[in-house]
């Protein structure tokens, strides 16, 4: 029997894969995708389209097929890979660039984790507090794209069909309220979100033409009272921005507001109750430690617990996008 022998090649590819977010980054960033999409099918009609060294063009497109976003025949030429032809063709309804390049003002920082992770006093919640509108704007022109889409699936798979008024604690942009309102016409909504972000939240709210259905309203849903006349409550993409005492607060406080009967959905990064992951859930965890706040990965079997401790019953995890997002919901007795 011969004994495996072991090296180090997955260490020094984990070492270096910032290399890899950097590609994708510029690749993003310079158009690559969209000038694949559009028939530069040869490096140097990908350098021609960018403007670009060819030198440089061979060097970035042999990295993304590396990466399998770039795929090549046996004549040398390139096609996007599927995911990459969906989401990073601008001009594409899936287009999600933005997205992408959404954890990039961070950067830096991650090159410092070491030093955070040494940080004694954490914060509740990190930097958002002190946005901006132009912050909130930026973030979440950033986020909206992926938000409608999520948002789509939300009015998709679960049946609202008999309930009347939906609140968004830290809706955001409102995507989930205004595709909802869109699918189920008897329904209105609140988004609750600070007061920066309800800014924003109006202005896409009028754009998608649901004004007189989707109220935005101004508080931090950490501390103020919530609307007690709503049957369904949502809480989206936020759940690593918080501690366990503050995701089991906020639980607790949707189940009171609740009228009798109705329901919470919690959509958020979790990790398999194991804890051994997916990366995702895991990454956006560790993220808060550069915001030096308590935000860290919940497990599935965390958000059953918080629900079951706040009097809900029938608690149960959907999977909501596998590998990235499940919803855990829960119903108040009638």
């Amino acid at each position: 029997m011969t004994d495996k022998r072991i090296d180090s090649v997955r260490l020094q590819n984990i070492a270096q894969g910032y290399g890899q977010s950097a590609a994708l980054m510029a690749a993003v960033e310079l158009g690559v995708f969209t000038a694949v999409s559009g028939g530069a099918r040869t490096i140097a009609q990908v350098a021609d389209a960018l403007g670009i060294h060819p030198v440089n063009a061979e060097r970035l497109v042999v990295m993304l097929t590396a990466m399998d976003l770039l795929r090549r025949d046996d004549a040398g030429c390139y096609t996007n890979a599927e995911d990459a032809e969906k989401f990073l063709v601008e001009g594409s309804p899936g287009y999600a660039g933005a997205w992408m390049l959404f954890t990039k003002p961070g950067w830096n920082e991650w090159g410092r984790l070491a030093e955070h992770l040494r940080a004694k006093d954490l914060a509740v919640l990190g930097p958002i507090e002190d946005f901006t509108v132009e912050n909130a704007r930026a973030y979440h022109r950033a986020t909206y794209s992926i938000g409608m889409g999520a948002g789509r699936r939300f009015a998709r798979q679960v049946d609202l069909s008999r309930r009347r008024k939906i609140l968004d604690l830290g809706g955001g942009s409102g995507a989930y309220c205004i595709n909802a309102v869109r699918a189920y016409p008897q329904l209105t909504a609140v988004v609750l979100d600070l007061p920066p972000v309800v800014e924003v939240a109006r202005e896409f709210i009028a754009e998608n033409g649901v004004a007189d259905k989707v109220e935005a309203r101004a508080g931090d849903f950490t501390r103020c009272e919530f609307p007690t006349d709503a049957d369904v409550v949502i809480m989206a993409s936020n759940l690593p921005m918080y501690g366990r005492e503050m995701i089991a607060h906020v639980v607790a406080k949707a189940f009171d507001a609740l009228l009798p009967g109705g329901e919470m959905h919690l959509i958020g990064e979790t990790l398999d109750d194991d804890r051994r992951g997916p990366i995702g859930p895991a990454y956006w965890g560790l993220g808060q430690a550069i915001v030096e706040t308590q935000g860290l990965a919940h497990s599935e079997a965390d958000c059953v617990g918080y629900f079951e401790a706040a009097g809900f019953r029938d608690v149960a995890v959907h999977a909501f996008i596998p590998g990235s997002l499940a919803r855990i919901t829960g119903i108040k007795p009638a």
